[in-house]
């Protein structure tokens, strides 16, 4: 695919009859078709054909459920439930960016190992098999990075939290507050 194709973002529509229709191959295409293209790294939209609502959101979402629907789920149910309990909550937006970065920093870690200049094996960049073999060697290790990484990330935000209800207190704390007692009308 040339470069001036693929820097070109593909529209998809979805039909009321739920069918997907790629206009950049005036053809309609399934689920499994659209997500060859994030595997591909082809940038996409998808718009309700009738209203142009973006519903990109929601067929990754739907992608990623029937991902986890099928084999090995990436996400247990008591992330699941954890990141539920985000939607609402004053922390929602500050979660989803740590969740962003965090998976682009774990993305660009996998991709300096796969590319041939920063990683692999005689000057190859590794390919599928060799990192699984990697992954089944040093897997552990990995992991026990990772941990101290989620260690130190919490570590950091417990501190960053303390010394928000730090400078909170010293701030209102010179407004002379008055506790409001509720009145009991009889």
């Amino acid at each position: 695919m040339s470069s001036a194709k693929k820097s070109a973002e593909r529209l998809i529509k979805k039909y009321p009859n739920r069918r997907l229709y790629d206009t950049q191959t005036s053809s309609y295409i399934t689920l499994s078709d659209v997500k060859q293209l994030v595997l591909d790294g082809d940038e996409f939209t998808v718009v309700d054909a009738k209203t142009s609502d973006d519903l990109t959101r929601s067929i990754l979402l739907q992608i990623i459920l029937e991902e986890e629907a099928n084999g090995a789920p990436m996400f247990s149910s008591v992330v699941l439930s954890q990141i539920i309990r985000y939607y609402g909550h004053a922390m929602q937006g500050m979660m989803g960016s740590y969740l962003e970065k965090n998976v682009q920093a774990f993305t660009d870690i996998q991709n300096k190992f796969t590319s041939g200049a920063g990683g692999g094996y005689e000057g190859k960049p590794f390919s599928p098999e060799m990192w699984t073999q990697f992954m089944n060697v040093q897997g552990p290790m990995m992991q026990g990075m990772m941990n101290n990484y989620i260690d130190q990330s919490k570590n950091l935000f417990v501190q960053m939290q303390e010394q928000m209800q730090s400078q909170s207190k010293n701030i209102f704390g010179t407004f002379p507050f008055v506790p409001v007692v509720p009145v009991d009308k009889k």
